[in-house]
């Protein structure tokens, strides 16, 4: 990120000098003029150093050092004195500066001192954007995504070639195909890895406070803006920053985020003067931008500079090949988070795991998978830890599983309060959704194929699809070669 530094010293030759040591690149200088007030103007900046001379922090010093201390960033803060006195260096240390300089130190060792008090403060930005980060259940990696699935295989291919790319990317995908993930492993595979990542949930924050998470602000720029504040493009300088649901942004936030991508420029809320940032832009949305855009909801010129590179996350029900290993990868996760000594899932279970349609994607199979490391008593997941509605979205009950297994059949404790004839019928319901699903998943979704395996007519198996809201593309993510049965 960009290190802010503010000068505040009355003498104008040490301020002029102070400049010119500390001009760079990933710097922000700002010198704080004037007879009056000096550190307290200094303290409402959002501040990494303060470089202060002795004389304008005001008694108590104590009390001015909380002042700065206290404040969330917590600014280094290093004291310029004209004393050369080592009892009172060390009393100035023991009062709470971070660092003392005498102000006639050799130039050499000034600016060993000086690059020794931005490490001290690089350092401690990177514990700060730890915190303010929910960090995912292991830092992603692309190993992460290894697949059975030819369609996640080609999308992986596309990764690997763009990954080293600075260029700007769109991520798109429904909610909980791991676009965030996929933007984290990127970032960590790429050359900014040893560089910052800045999340942003466009979705999340009001309007009204998303330009100042984005761009930060300048104190006084709307009321309660007591003091200065960093937004994300600057925490991200040096890395990336990830725009998760960019099509939540308000139009004339659009506009200033197109400004940063041609410009590579940001410019504060109530600010004057812009500043430069070094970051990769990476954004997801689980809507169709490129249909937004159409109606007008989304800018075409901020839509076409984000989708140089695109990239759209299959979802889960489209890669069901990956399902058991993704399923054993979370147990063997959960299994240590929980203490839960469980050690795999048995063959129902995966099987009705294969079968449902995964409306929430790979968060919803996280989900579920750490529900029944919770909820289970014995050594492996089975289809009784498996919430209700996956067994009915796959007509895998537990009665059912009894009797495709040739086993004692338990029939569930609320299907015994129905009459015998809606019970009949509910059950009918649910071996025939199974029946139907299982032979879409071996025919590919090939409508014929199945209708001739089932022994109906095309139109008929057409009009119970349409009766229990079943969809053809959600069954072609398999092999027919590998599923069609002979």
């Amino acid at each position: 990120m960009l290190l802010r530094v503010i000068i505040a010293t009355h003498d104008a030759s040490l301020r002029k000098q102070l400049r010119k040591l500390l001009a760079g690149p990933d710097i922000v200088l700002e010198a704080i003029r004037g007879k009056r007030l000096l550190w307290e103007r200094a303290a409402m900046k959002d501040a990494d150093v303060i470089l202060a001379s002795e004389s304008v922090v005001p008694d108590p010093v104590a009390s001015s050092l909380e002042l700065v201390k206290n404040l969330p960033e917590s600014a280094v803060v290093a004291v310029i004195t004209e004393s050369q006195d080592p009892l009172h260096h060390a009393r100035l240390l023991g009062i709470g500066f971070d660092m003392v300089l005498h102000a006639g130190l050799p130039e050499k060792e000034l600016i060993n001192a000086l690059e020794s008090v931005l490490h001290k403060r690089q350092e401690a930005a990177s514990e700060f954007l730890s915190d303010r980060q929910t960090m995912p259940l292991a830092q992603p990696q692309f190993s992460d995504f290894a697949s059975e699935s030819p369609a996640m295989q080609e999308f992986m291919r596309v990764v690997h070639r763009i990954v080293n790319s600075d260029t700007s990317l769109l991520i798109g995908g429904e909610t909980g195909v791991g676009k965030e993930r996929l933007a984290r492993a990127i970032h960590a595979e790429g050359p900014r890895s040893d560089g910052p990542f800045v999340p942003v949930n466009c979705g999340a924050l009001a309007e009204s406070l998303l330009e100042s998470e984005l761009f930060g602000h300048e104190q006084g720029s709307f009321t309660g803006a007591t003091r200065a504040r960093r937004g994300c493009f600057e925490l991200a300088h040096g890395g990336t920053i990830f725009l998760d649901e960019i099509g939540e942004m308000p139009t004339h936030l659009q506009v200033k985020l197109l400004r940063v991508l041609q410009d590579h420029e940001i410019l504060r809320v109530g600010g004057e003067k812009s500043l430069e940032v070094d970051v990769r832009v990476i954004a997801a949305s689980n809507r169709n931008l490129h249909d937004e855009v159409q109606s007008g909801g989304f800018r075409r010129d901020l839509y076409y500079r984000l989708s140089v590179i695109s990239l759209e996350v299959p979802p889960l029900r489209q890669r069901r090949e990956d399902i058991p290993k993704l399923a054993q990868n979370y147990v063997d996760y959960f299994r240590a988070r929980i203490g839960h000594d469980i050690a795999a899932i048995e063959p129902e279970a995966i099987s009705a795991l294969c079968q449902y349609p995964w409306p929430g994607n790979v968060r919803e199979l996280m989900n579920v998978i750490e529900r029944a490391i919770l909820l289970c008593n014995g050594p492996r997941i089975s289809i009784n830890d498996l919430p209700a509605n996956i067994a009915e979205e796959t007509g895998l009950t537990r009665l059912s599983a009894g009797i495709f297994g040739g086993r004692d059949i338990t029939i569930p404790p609320e299907l015994l309060t129905k009459p015998l004839k809606q019970f009949r019928a509910e059950i009918i319901r649910n071996l025939e959704i199974a029946y139907i699903k299982a032979l879409l998943t071996r025919t590919a979704g090939r409508v014929g194929k199945t209708a001739e395996l089932a022994g109906i007519e095309p139109r008929s198996l057409y009009e119970k699809m349409k009766k229990y809201e079943l969809q053809k593309e959600d069954f072609r993510g398999s092999d027919p070669e590998d599923r069609i049965v002979q």
